[in-house]
């Protein structure tokens, strides 16, 4: 069954919606309007989401960078056969945590890690300074890691 509306029967139901949409408009003006009509609604107010993260992933370590010379200010009871940026990025602020990938079987490098800083002010520094810096021939590759990307491990 098709309803035919007339002319006058459609104006009545416009005025209608546009009363609804106007009250709706009192103190504050919507910031979206639903497509079936009804009261607008606010949209709220969110703040951009930032990077909070200390993490930094570090990629491309050159061979012969190993943990003593990248450790800075972590403390000294970190284990021997892990590489170690934080004297070179100690420069920058405290260390609190480093992660070195190595090879399982043999030991060796995998020429990355993960560094944690103490804020996350300082390890966007460090990412912006870093980022293509040439070491021992080699462009160091460095990010901020998002938090929700970060292993709890590290």
């Amino acid at each position: 069954m098709i309803v035919v509306m007339g002319t006058k029967a459609k104006k009545a139901t416009l005025k209608k919606s546009l009363k609804r949409v106007n009250a709706s408009k009192s103190s504050e003006a919507a910031d979206f309007l639903p497509l079936e009509g009804g009261p607008g609604r606010k949209l709220p107010n969110l703040k951009p989401l930032e990077n909070a993260s200390p993490v930094l992933y570090i990629g491309r370590i050159p061979h012969g960078f190993y943990e003593k010379e990248m450790e800075g200010s972590l403390k000294e009871s970190i284990y021997a056969y892990l590489l170690v940026f934080a004297a070179y990025f100690g420069q920058f602020g405290t260390v609190k945590r480093l992660r070195i990938a190595r090879n399982k079987k043999t030991g060796k490098s995998r020429h990355f890690g993960y560094i944690e800083f103490e804020s996350p002010e300082v390890a966007k520094i460090v990412a912006d300074t870093m980022h293509n810096y040439l070491l021992f021939e080699h462009l160091l590759q460095v990010s901020v890691v998002p938090l929700e990307n970060v292993h709890p491990r590290l």
